[in-house]
């Protein structure tokens, strides 16, 4: 059914502009893992970091194309879940959907317990446990507020996010018109045990990591005004915006640092800050806090309308729909995957699980990419967005490229996962056809 504009109709309010929803997309993909990315790309890629982040940069846009034109196409809040249920049928929809989630509230369970980690201790010790008990439960009641109110939240967090980036540009800055940076390392690509090539590849799975997040802004497209125009241009905004920043941040801190010294510590962006000096380390402290803190909500948003949309498609249970009648927010499925996100913060699986999200994202991404060139047979809206036809099949040979990148433990746990959900998914397909049958028999 359509609303006026061209509009599907949804029972979600309405309440995100083009601005919003780029500072929803620029904050999620400026989340709390830029503060420790570039040590990590600088171990595997050597002094050059901002190449491995220019490439992986590249290779997230081809996906983000396909992202934009079946956002358009299909603005449901069941993201890559809805795509590959239209394209491939509801098994594969729940298996891209069950990915999704397990990526996204793992993603959240483990920011809660950097949260109350060391960043936290610079300021208070507390047992990481109740902190990430509390922290989940705060970030619920944001989220369940609005929409609205949540990103705008998250907005004044993105400012803050890319302030503390702009100092570490401008000390990076300082510390070579001082005479004590050198800008010679900015072109050392490779280490001892690869050379240039093999260093790219390395490093632009680690930056890749970086820019994922992307993909979450699908889940509030139900709730974003006139997404046809809108959701292209706040994606590429912002994943342009956020390439940008990390470039200058890569070279700021490599220019800044010695790479060897970069690669090994665990807070390289506060190494350029102890480097230059003149910006207390405690700030950095706090600024990271924020960034974490905004990474999970905007996942716990994403969860949250994921688990919301993959109930409305059938694949989940139908009490997951359930909103408040006057804030419009999927209550039920915020306190589901908030309860699971608090469970495994408690449980401290959450490392075991966590080197699993770049590869659960993959698979995810080839689902999305083929989709994108099955539903060609749809028509869909005249005026949705439309990637050229190369720029999928693109995606589909750069998911393949990364994952053989990925280690082999990390495959087999990935792969656990995803028996997991074929099980769940196989049972709910057999439990839908039986209703089907039954609902067909009594009419009849």
């Amino acid at each position: 059914m359509e609303q006026g504009g061209g509009q599907e109709e949804t029972e979600l309010k309405r309440a995100l502009t083009t601005p919003l929803l780029y500072f929803f997309i620029l904050g999620d993909v400026l989340g709390a893992g830029v503060y420790v990315l570039i040590g990590q790309v600088a171990a595997d890629a050597g002094g050059a970091v901002w190449v491995p982040l220019v490439v992986a940069l590249l290779l997230a846009l081809l996906t983000a194309a396909s992202y934009a034109e079946l956002a358009t196409k299909y603005p449901r809040a069941g993201g890559a879940s809805h795509y590959t249920t239209r394209a491939f049928g509801p098994f594969a929809g729940f298996i891209a959907g069950f990915c999704m989630l397990a990526a996204g509230v793992v993603s959240v369970a483990a920011l809660a317990r950097g949260f109350g980690g060391d960043y936290l201790s610079a300021f208070v010790t507390l047992p990481v446990g109740l902190v990430a008990v509390l922290f989940l439960a705060l970030l619920a009641l944001v989220n369940a507020r609005g929409i609205k109110e949540s990103t705008r939240t998250n907005v004044v967090a993105t400012v803050i996010e890319v302030g503390g980036l702009v100092v570490i540009v401008v000390l990076g800055a300082w510390l070579l018109l001082r005479g004590d940076g050198d800008a010679g390392r900015l072109m050392q690509l490779g280490t001892p045990e690869k050379g240039a090539a093999a260093a790219v590849l390395s490093g632009s799975v680690l930056a890749y990591y970086s820019f994922v997040g992307f993909e979450t802004s699908v889940n509030v497209a139900e709730e974003t005004r006139d997404p046809r125009r809108s959701y292209p241009r706040a994606l590429f905004g912002a994943l342009a915006t956020a390439g940008a920043v990390y470039v200058l941040v890569g070279i700021a801190a490599s220019a800044a640092v010695p790479t060897a010294r970069l690669a090994a510590s665990s807070g390289p962006l506060l190494e350029v800050v102890e480097e230059a000096g003149g910006v207390p380390s405690r700030l950095f402290s706090a600024i990271a806090l924020v960034a974490v803190a905004n990474g999970a909500l905007l996942t716990g948003i994403m969860s949250s309308r994921l688990a919301y949309g993959m109930a409305k498609d059938g694949l989940l249970p139908a009490t997951l729909t359930k909103v408040l009648p006057r804030r419009r927010t999927p209550w039920a499925s915020i306190t589901v995957t908030t309860l699971l996100a608090m469970l495994l913060a408690l449980t401290g699986s959450v490392a075991t699980l966590a080197s699993t999200l770049v590869l659960l994202l993959l698979l995810v991404f080839l689902m999305v990419n083929t989709a994108v060139l099955v539903l060609r047979r749809d028509p869909g809206e005249a005026d949705h967005f439309r990637t050229p036809t190369a720029l999928p099949v693109l995606g589909i040979a750069s998911c393949v490229v990364l994952a053989t990148q990925i280690e082999a433990q990390v495959w087999l746990r990935g792969l656990a996962i995803v028996a997991v959900g074929a099980v769940l998914g196989a049972l709910t397909v057999v439990q839908r056809s039986r209703r089907a049958e039954k609902e067909g028999g009594l009419a009849s």
